[in-house]
């Protein structure tokens, strides 16, 4: 299953490496399709891959690290 979410990350998280930690502990795969990053957030549309019950997982996982989560409809301009 594919769905797409965007992030916001607080200012501690954005050199914290959480994508690759999701991707790694839950079998996750990540495709970013949008990123902006300054000194106080960070924006990521990311398209992620795998089963529902590791994509739940891994979507909770960057949730309780305190990044914001929304589901994303529709086609993404690149």
């Amino acid at each position: 299953m594919k769905i797409r979410v965007k992030l916001t990350f607080p200012q501690d998280l954005i050199k914290e490496p959480v994508i690759f930690s999701m991707a790694k502990q839950f079998n996750v795969m990540p495709n970013i399709r949008r990123a902006r990053i300054t000194e106080t957030v960070g924006e990521m549309v990311l398209e992620l891959e795998g089963e529902d019950n590791d994509l739940d997982k891994g979507i909770a996982f960057v949730r309780e690290k305190g990044i914001e989560v929304e589901m994303v409809e529709g086609d993404i301009i690149e």
